[in-house]
């Protein structure tokens, strides 16, 4: 009696890419941005704006180019992550652009820079994707990574380099371009050095033999490197008098060190040290204590002279947005002055937008983290798992130190909304940040090659079969 044996193999080409549901996702997110845009036009010119088809076309073919160079060199990518990120961004141009029609604002459009910077941004989106063919060759920059890291935050305090502008030096000035924020790049080289570092050296941070007051420390050869880079915050909090990214980037280190020793000690010690660096740099350093003062008594400067300030007319613009908001273009941004496109734009989501908005822009933001961590937990590498979670951290908690310190719940920070706010350098570096997680994500989702059948296996397949 002859048998047979089948087995089955699952190819390459049996695994969905899900390239037509990123494509679908994408027609939603340029179309909600695009009937933004007629909303704000209808609201403030009682019109359809003149601008609608070249805003519809220009969102839409940078979407198209983004989704095809996904589709030929991540075609196993994440399907929300690039949708996501489009949607946010082209809300920030249709806020940009509606914040451009108040003439108190000042008479510089920043809707027209901001789609330039978004250009660019794709640009390096597709640059690192056609070019970044494995994630894990940036393991081989990791000490480099650190250097590279410690120059871009340092250059804002060099004298003829740095640029102050209201209090925090944290840009750069650069002839015929304008000034760049560094810290917005040194975030995903940070992130890239600390996943390097923590594979290495994450069992002698785990296995930790000295006891502190509770606490499992590791020995300090192995922790000098990471501690070099939460100095390096502190300075920033001294020198650049920047809360934000010195919050951003001691944030990241405690979230990739507890991720790769899963030591929650180290939660309890980064955040002690934090609150101890934050409080004693805020006793004496002005512009820190000043911002401080007005988190913890935003009504103050109501009381005192009669005129309110940016943080209250945050806090008035929640509250008279109520659930549904009043509106696209139909609230009072010029209230808040010169940081109503910057700092303060989310304020102008909470006004107009309302609660049902807000809730829905910080849901998109959620998405777009879990995504990140999601690719963390699918990375078949151990280093692509703390990168996707470093550049997913880094993205998270820049969208709360900005959100928590334009609503109250934290001192302000200064940092820009992610796609949202303006800011070329933070535009710019986000979608290189989305084009690495995708680059992880390909990897991760992309099914392994069938072996190879050896001589002997077709050998054994035959006599089963005769």
């Amino acid at each position: 009696m002859s048998s047979s044996t089948h087995t089955s193999t699952i190819s390459s080409g049996s695994l969905p890419s899900r390239r037509n549901t990123e494509l679908l996702m994408l027609i939603f997110a340029v179309a909600i941005p695009i009937f933004a845009y007629i909303n704000v036009g209808l609201a403030k010119e009682g019109t359809v704006p003149a601008g609608v088809f070249g805003y519809a076309a220009g969102l839409g073919c940078l979407a198209a180019v983004a989704h095809l160079v996904v589709r030929k060199f991540a075609p196993y990518a994440d399907p929300l992550m690039l949708p996501l990120a489009t949607l946010l961004n082209g809300m920030g141009l249709v806020l940009m652009w509606r914040l451009d029609l108040e003439p108190s604002l000042g008479s510089t459009k920043a809707a027209p820079t901001q789609l330039m910077w978004s250009t660019l941004g794709l640009a390096l989106f597709v640059a690192v994707l056609v070019f970044l063919k494995d994630h894990r060759v940036l393991q081989r920059y990791t000490y480099i990574s650190m250097m590279v890291a410690l120059v871009l935050l340092i250059m804002p305090i060099v004298p003829g380099i740095g640029h102050s502008v209201y209090g925090a030096r944290i840009w750069i000035q650069i002839p015929g371009v304008g000034t760049l924020q560094p810290g917005e790049f040194a975030k995903i080289v940070i992130a890239i050095f600390f996943a390097g570092y923590l594979m290495v050296k994450r069992d002698a941070l785990a296995l930790a033999s000295r006891r502190f007051m509770g606490l499992y420390l590791p020995r300090g050869r192995d922790l000098g490197p990471i501690l070099v880079i939460w100095a390096m915050s502190l300075m920033i909090l001294v020198f650049e008098t920047d809360l934000g990214t010195s919050l951003l980037f001691f944030g990241l280190f405690v979230i990739m060190l507890y991720v790769a020793t899963e030591r929650t000690s180290w939660i309890v010690f980064g955040l002690t040290l934090a609150i101890v660096g934050a409080v004693v740099v805020g006793s004496f350093e002005p512009h820190v204590h000043s911002r401080v003062e007005d988190w913890l008594d935003p009504m103050k400067t109501v009381r005192e002279t009669g005129n309110a300030d940016q943080p209250a007319q945050a806090m008035w613009a929640f509250g008279s947005g109520g659930v549904l908001g009043s509106g696209l273009g139909q609230g009072f941004s010029r209230l808040i002055g010169f940081a109503a496109k910057s700092d303060y734009i989310f304020a102008t989501i909470g006004e107009e937008l309302g609660l049902a908005g807000s809730m829905a822009i910080i849901l998109v933001y959620g998405l777009l983290v879990q995504r990140g961590i999601r690719t963390a937990l699918a990375a078949r590498d151990p280093f692509g798992k703390l990168l996707a979670v470093g550049l997913a951290g880094a993205l998270g908690l820049q969208v709360f130190v900005v959100i928590g310190g334009v609503t109250g719940l934290i001192p302000l920070t200064g940092q820009a909304l992610p796609f949202i706010a303006q800011g070329g350098s933070s535009v710019i570096a986000n979608w290189a940040l989305v084009a690495i997680l995708l680059r992880i994500s390909d990897t991760a989702r992309r099914p392994a090659p069938a072996p190879a059948p050896s001589p002997d296996a077709e050998m054994t397949q035959v006599v089963r079969t005769s």
